[in-house]
């Protein structure tokens, strides 16, 4: 139950969530002639411009993922752990396993292992069965790690897991039985401080081998650099608003796992 709703629950704090909450209260409002109506309504536009304009998403975005940077080269260690959420799973129409706008994790995580980082991965990841009957994606991300010259026998499969908590607590026992004491952990950028709090709470030497950036220098330069860019960052579009709501998923996600006793 808590897991379903982890999902529910929050959706009514994203931006599309929370406008939809809004003008559902608009709605009821304006049928009885409330003068309030006006405010619901007024509330729920202020969150689409502020969530889909560039500034905001980006700083949002930028918070999170600039906590992590690797500033030197990434020492070796026992064991690559690749958290899941970068796959989908062949199903019709799609011809094999297609990659998420995550999936620079498995790419990643191939190569720091043909880099000699690690001599095994850990690929952790189930699915949820109301979320979709396709393979686990550790499955998913084996097989990638294969097509990509990593050797079935160095891959280590954890499919138990449906929420980053399971992620730490089901590699933290592979850890224990293969005595492997190190780990290079390898997620999105964004999705890494939850991640690393995580892992370092349940006393895991972990390293953060962050990936998937999706707000570099580039993207923070390019609103600030002509008129027309400061006018096209200042109205709303769907690509920011993307960008806040996920944002704002990790800073809940944080603050729930905090309340529960886990970070």
């Amino acid at each position: 139950m808590f897991l379903f709703l982890s999902k529910l629950i929050p959706l009514f704090f994203y931006p599309m969530g929370a406008v939809c909450l809004l003008l559902t209260i608009s709605l009821g409002l304006w049928w009885i002639n409330s003068r309030w109506t006006p405010v619901t309504i007024g509330v729920a536009l202020i969150i689409l411009f502020l969530s889909g304009n560039t500034w905001v998403s980006h700083s949002l975005a930028q918070s999170l993922e600039w906590q992590n940077i690797v500033k030197t080269e990434l020492p070796t260690a026992d064991a690559i752990v690749v958290l899941g959420g970068g796959t989908r799973s062949p199903a019709y129409p799609r011809p094999d396993v297609d990659f998420t706008d995550a999936g620079d994790r498995v790419w990643y995580g191939a190569n720091l292992y043909r880099a000699g980082k690690a001599p095994k991965i850990i690929v952790s990841g189930g699915r949820i069965t109301w979320q979709g009957n396709g393979n686990p994606e550790a499955d998913d991300l084996t097989n990638l790690l294969v097509t990509m010259g990593v050797p079935k026998l160095d891959i280590i499969p954890e499919a138990n897991s449906f929420n980053t908590r399971d992620n730490a607590v089901n590699v933290q026992k592979i850890l224990q039985e293969q005595n492997f004491k190190t780990i290079l952990l390898v997620t999105s950028a964004m999705h890494m401080p939850r991640a690393m709090a995580i892992f370092k709470h349940l006393g895991i030497n972990a390293i953060a081998a962050p990936t998937d950036y999706r707000i570099s220098q580039l993207e923070i330069d390019q609103p600030n650099s002509q008129t027309e860019s400061v006018i096209l960052s200042f109205l709303p579009n769907e690509d920011c608003f993307s960008l806040t709501t996920q944002a704002m998923r990790e800073y809940i996600g944080i603050l729930v796992y905090k309340l529960r006793g886990w970070l």
